[in-house]
């Protein structure tokens, strides 16, 4: 009967930072998680790129949100518009028109009954009929290539932007996961706090996230430096503008104490795997996914302090995006997906 159906079937990546939406092996949407609304009706005003083009440029009328902050839903209607309105972009753009859709949506490992609910309940509202949810480290195993199916153990580690996913797979299941939330978020933080306390400095969240992807580093010494970063924005205590070059070194120390907790949170998960997976972990190695795991040199301090190399996956923006777009197409044959 698929054959004769209307239905259409997307894969969605409800990333902290960007929303990734696959129809047909195609990425039709990949846009920043943000929500701009008005402030008297919570209408939404835009979604995606346009709503971030207003961020930190907010008036009296309208505020920017990022729905997804740290748990699944930090604001459920934000979120829902989100969806909404990012699912109805697809369609627009990309000339296709279905009153009822069948997705797949990556989530975090380490949600709740009420926010899977709530993510499902976001999904129909966006016209989904068929809704199944993944788990992230999941998706981003399926992304990276991994045959999650088979009597070994890999492990994932998806350094997102608001949680880090730390799963041991085996036989088409999650073993031992762990989330945590430090991830890309608390990194942009410390910048921020760095840059006020030490250079006296005022730099709004897209500078922070700018200074981290110029010069973010998790090593004081790298192969290949980047040059310093130069930073503009008000003095504040005059309010006179200031012009600041940035380090890579600066900015490794200012951000060392959450890459140490990420550090510790992987050991930890290391210490629940079990003995004959333990083995398979060392022989294949650890894999990093998510924006997080783009930082200058973390691989190499994770593979130094652990003792497991560590393998950055190929485009590990769109690793859990692309295994969601996998899963899509074995609805049928994987039993992990959550109805």
């Amino acid at each position: 009967m698929r054959l004769f159906s209307f239905t259409k079937e997307i894969a969605i990546d409800l990333g902290t930072a960007n929303t990734v939406i696959i129809h047909n092996d195609k990425i039709v949407i990949d846009e920043p998680s943000i929500v701009a609304l008005d402030k008297a009706t919570d209408k939404l005003i835009a979604v995606g790129k346009e709503a971030q083009q207003m961020q930190g440029k907010e008036n009296e009328k309208i505020r920017t949100v990022r729905p997804l902050r740290k748990r699944v839903r930090a604001d459920f209607h934000s979120a829902d518009l989100k969806i909404r309105g990012l699912v109805k972009k697809a369609s627009t753009k990309n000339n296709w028109f279905s009153p009822s859709l069948r997705m797949v949506v990556g989530i975090p490992s380490g949600s709740t009954e009420v926010e899977i609910r709530a993510v499902r309940d976001s999904s129909e509202h966006a016209g989904g009929r068929d809704v199944y949810m993944i788990y992230e480290p999941m998706a981003a195993a399926l992304g990276i290539g991994l045959d999650v199916t088979a009597p070994e153990g890999n492990m994932i580690v998806d350094i997102g932007g608001g949680t880090t996913e730390i799963a041991v797979i085996s036989l088409g299941g999650i073993v031992s996961n762990k989330s945590i939330q430090i991830a890309g978020d608390d990194l942009t933080a410390d910048i921020k706090d760095h840059m006020r306390r030490t250079h006296n400095v005022k730099v709004g969240e897209r500078t922070a996230e700018l200074i981290k992807m110029n010069v973010g580093s998790a090593l004081t010494e790298l192969e290949n430096p980047p040059e310093d970063y130069i930073v503009h924005g008000p003095n504040q205590m005059t309010a006179m503008p200031m012009e600041v070059p940035v380090s890579y070194q600066e900015i490794s120390h200012c951000i060392e104490k959450s890459i140490s907790k990420i550090e510790t949170a992987v050991l930890s998960a290391l210490e629940q795997t079990p003995p004959e997976l333990y083995a398979d972990i060392v022989h294949n190695g650890i894999y990093l996914a998510g924006g997080g795991a783009m930082l200058r040199g973390l691989d190499k301090r994770l593979t130094d302090k652990i003792g497991i190399q560590f393998h950055i996956a190929e485009d590990p923006l769109l690793a859990v995006a692309r295994g969601t777009g996998v899963a899509l197409k074995n609805i049928d044959k994987f039993s992990f997906l959550i109805r």
